[in-house]
């Protein structure tokens, strides 16, 4: 299994690539004096400005020279100093946020990071767990209360159930503010008293001492993680319902139940191992998605993830930023398919990876 992982690993940065080639391409569809207005916050009126900027940053060279410029960087003819290139971490200026494409992931993206974190265990656990409930009572009561309430949710749109529990839990009890945090702590995170040193503010208010930060960055959170995990447990509640359902009708189970095996080893050891396999691929491709940017989520609760700067930079035509996010996405959806291959193996041992 350690040469399959090495080769996948040794992969990425060939299919890295192909997608940064794709994204550039994309961006190349554009004519040199749409790529200059990228460039700049307003497009001048100024043909000559407009020329100094395609000189500049050679909008007008041969394709291939433009994305190894794009990929490594491009000498600055007055500075002789490189700038630019996604490979020295240099994605560009934002328009929509004015601040560089970097300093945008570095600050959103662990916002978006601790919350799928925090809604991983009630996402996924809670929708196995009544998966399985569901399908060990089959066709009693409890069965078809899990079938009806994973309708219930399938069917419900995540905007609206976001703006249900908003105007539920914070509009008329002011229980979950929406946000990541209060300004009284927001002053305090940005004072001098207060050390960042991982950013995320559940575990830097720890590490600080600073159990209000904590409680005040928990309750922000509450909503949104209610939201994603609502919407779901529908999903992952019907797939592990089938996936039991089918495992429990197995050969193998029938012969653990003759040998006089505990039903609960029957289920726990037996037919749990074997229905977590389809599981575990939808699991991994959800929190990939969810790393990617819970968009809806985040702006229906204002909460400053990556999801939200994407949104905003696609309504405002910021198409550098677009597509740094983009390749962000990529990376995780690879990484995260890594993973769910090499979690294929120990769920299952017959499972061989090479």
């Amino acid at each position: 299994m350690s040469q399959y992982i090495i080769r996948r690993i040794l992969l990425i940065p060939v299919i890295l690539f192909g997608v940064t080639l794709l994204i550039f391409g994309m961006l190349s569809s554009l004519d040199p004096a749409e790529r200059a207005a990228l460039y700049v916050h307003d497009i001048p009126k100024n043909a000559q400005v407009m020329d100094s900027i395609i000189d500049r940053y050679g909008l007008d060279d041969p394709f291939f020279v433009q994305y190894w410029h794009w990929l490594t960087g491009r000498v600055d003819i007055d500075t002789g100093e490189i700038e630019g290139g996604i490979i020295r971490g240099d994605f560009g200026y934002s328009r929509s946020g004015n601040t560089t494409v970097a300093e945008i992931i570095e600050r959103r993206f662990p916002a978006t990071v601790e919350l799928v974190l925090y809604s991983i265990i009630p996402l996924i656990g809670v929708g196995v767990w009544l998966g399985i409930i569901a399908a060990v009572n089959h066709n009693k009561f409890i069965d078809q209360f899990a079938r009806i309430f994973s309708i219930l949710g399938y069917s419900f749109p995540s905007f609206v159930f976001g703006l249900l529990v908003l105007m539920l839990f914070y509009a008329n009890n002011g229980w979950f503010p929406p946000g990541r945090i209060s300004d009284w702590a927001n002053m305090i995170i940005n004072s001098a008293e207060f050390t960042s040193y991982t950013n995320f503010i559940t575990v830097d208010a720890l590490l600080n001492g600073r159990f209000d930060i904590l409680w005040d960055a928990l309750r922000h959170m509450v909503l949104p993680i209610i939201t994603l995990s609502y919407i779901n447990w529908a999903l992952f509640l019907r797939v592990m319902r089938s996936s039991m359902l089918e495992a429990l009708n197995q050969d193998y189970v029938t012969t653990a139940r003759a040998k006089g095996v505990r039903e609960k080893d029957v289920i726990n050891k037996h037919a749990r191992p074997n229905a977590l396999i389809p599981v575990v691929t939808m699991a991994g491709i959800t929190i990939a998605n969810l790393l990617g940017g819970v968009t809806i989520t985040e702006t229906i609760f204002n909460y400053p993830g990556i999801g939200s700067a994407g949104a905003s930079a696609a309504v405002q035509l910021d198409v550098i930023t677009v597509l740094a996010f983009v390749l962000l996405t990529g990376l995780i959806m690879l990484v995260s398919n890594l993973i769910v291959d090499i979690t294929y193996a120990f769920l299952d041992p017959r499972v061989r990876l090479s």
